[in-house]
């Protein structure tokens, strides 16, 4: 019985500690690809034209309430209704835009992006492949509490990539 056990001991040790483990931070990793920069300002325009057109919508209300205070007095209580009326709408479609342009935003970026962390997770999973690894951990997004014996794959998958 003690035969039994400690064979399967051994062959549980092999199993567990003879996996080759690797690290890399993925952030540092996507930072490094050129791609990054053209994404980062294709990202940075979508939000400026946004912002824009958020600006332009504020300067129209804030002239509209501007023209309806001013001449206030002067107006007949339905046309007061009608400017009222007028402004809300404009805020509630303000609201709206504001909503949907980060909704937008958000996705524009998901879009951009997603090529590029599939190009980095096929890089790493075919240096993983390569080299024989069996898992490589996520160090940039601390999922790694403790490393033993783990190499830093980063100089592979960059050489990979073609950045170094």
């Amino acid at each position: 019985m003690k035969h039994i056990i400690l064979v399967f001991a051994t062959l549980l040790s092999t199993a567990v500690f003879g996996q080759k483990l690797g690290h890399i931070n993925s952030n540092e990793l996507l930072l490094a690809m050129p791609e990054r920069t053209t994404i980062e300002n294709q990202i940075k325009k979508y939000a400026q034209d946004l912002e824009s057109q958020l600006s332009a919508m504020t300067k129209e209300y804030q002239s509209k309430v501007q023209s309806y205070q001013a001449n206030e007095a002067t107006m007949t209580e339905a046309i007061k209704k009608d400017k009222i009326k007028e402004i809300t709408n404009l805020e509630e479609r303000i609201s709206e835009f504001q909503q949907t342009a980060q909704k937008d935003l958000q996705a524009k970026e998901e879009s951009l992006l997603k090529p590029l962390i599939d190009k980095a997770k096929k890089a790493i999973e075919d240096v993983a492949k390569e080299n024989g690894y069996t898992y490589i951990f996520d160090s940039g997004v601390g999922v790694l509490l403790y490393q033993r014996d783990s190499d830093d794959i980063m100089p592979l998958v960059k050489k990979k990539l073609g950045l170094l």
